[in-house]
């Protein structure tokens, strides 16, 4: 295997590198001078964009996103952004190549998080005929693959190996925890929802490296897509019709609002929920990752998807713990084979 020295995190403003990535994009665009190529370098640490400026373009053809590249340039500002500017590229043989180094992943692998989401419906949920719903999904193995290995999002929210299940047991866990504070709540109906409410985005979005739109994605959109798979263990389900409507209710109505691409608004105590802790959950880890870059004064700069600048605040002291877990290293981040 070739070995990844130097990750898109550590290039600074006129640095040179020379190293391996992987293309999450890659077109020709024509400037006044001539064609040139414009790319966009991942690994795991994140994105760059890149250009190879004519003449240095036409040595290259046929460039696809999905590729793996060894890369000689220099990094720029342009824009107030970094970027890369191409000297020479060589397309590698994708067997040679660890993936994982390329491909953002969570911080916990995704089968510990999918084993904590398998515990808590265990413990919370009651009726038989739930549990035998949700456990017969989740012991699909097609299901089960498409879980571990899918992003999220593409770019927002939660848009890496394993984000989408790390984005459904923060909304299981919100879910959990409002249950408790309204009693009232169809416990039971609201988990196995906060589980399955996502699962379309399994199928909306390609698992390789570009994380692109799948045609179904494009065409049907991932609340449909997940309705799709979830009806025929609705179909061949004990549960009673009315308790099938309302469940069905909870995907499709998820998001909310019509203007973001909800097809029904919440009519339950338990949809608004759902739609809350979904909201919630997209939200906070969509600042987390706007603040890992802050600015002197601790500013992060303007968010265009929250519409707005991110604070960091001084946070009140807090006593101190007799043990402490340190951060996950990169070493400690899953590593599962990739499918596009």
């Amino acid at each position: 295997m070739m070995e990844k020295k130097t990750y898109i995190s550590d290039l600074q403003d006129q640095t040179s590198f020379d190293d391996i990535f992987a293309l999450a994009a890659a077109r020709m665009n024509q400037a006044k001078n001539g064609p040139y190529w414009q790319l966009t370098l991942q690994d795991k640490s994140g994105t760059m964009e890149a250009k190879i400026w004519f003449p240095a373009s036409q040595n290259y053809e046929g460039l696809t996103a999905e590729q793996f590249v060894r890369v000689q340039g220099r990094v720029s500002t342009f824009k107030d952004q970094l970027q890369a500017n191409i000297k020479t590229l060589e397309v590698l043989d994708p067997l040679e190549i660890d993936r994982s180094a390329f491909v953002p992943c969570s911080t916990t692998p995704p089968h510990e998080i999918l084993e904590e989401i398998e515990t808590i419906l265990h413990t919370e949920v009651v009726h038989p005929a739930w549990k035998k719903l949700y456990r017969k999904i989740l012991k699909d193995q097609a299901i089960r693959q498409a879980f571990l290995t899918a992003p999220g999002g593409k770019t927002i929210h939660h848009a890496y190996l394993g984000g989408l299940l790390e984005h459904t047991l923060g909304v299981l866990k919100a879910c959990r925890a409002m249950s408790d504070l309204y009693p009232s709540l169809d416990r039971d109906i609201l988990l196995v929802a906060a589980v399955f409410h996502d699962l379309g985005k399994a199928y909306e979005i390609s698992h390789g490296i570009s994380r692109e739109y799948t045609s179904p994605g494009k065409l049907l959109g991932h609340i449909h897509l997940g309705l799709e798979v979830l009806a025929p263990f609705l179909n061949k389900s004990d549960l009673d019709e009315g308790l099938i409507l309302h469940f069905k209710h909870l995907i499709l109505s998820h998001h909310g609002q019509y203007e973001y691409g909800s097809p029904k608004l919440p009519m339950t105590h338990e949809a608004m929920v759902l739609h809350m802790a979904d909201n919630l959950d997209a939200k906070m880890n969509t600042m987390d990752h706007a603040l890992e870059q802050t600015d002197t004064n601790n500013w992060s700069g303007y968010q265009r998807s929250l519409e707005r600048d991110l604070y960091v605040p001084v946070r009140t002291p807090q006593p101190e713990k007799t043990t402490r877990k340190g951060p996950k290293t990169k070493e400690d981040q899953c590593s599962l084979p990739l499918k596009v």
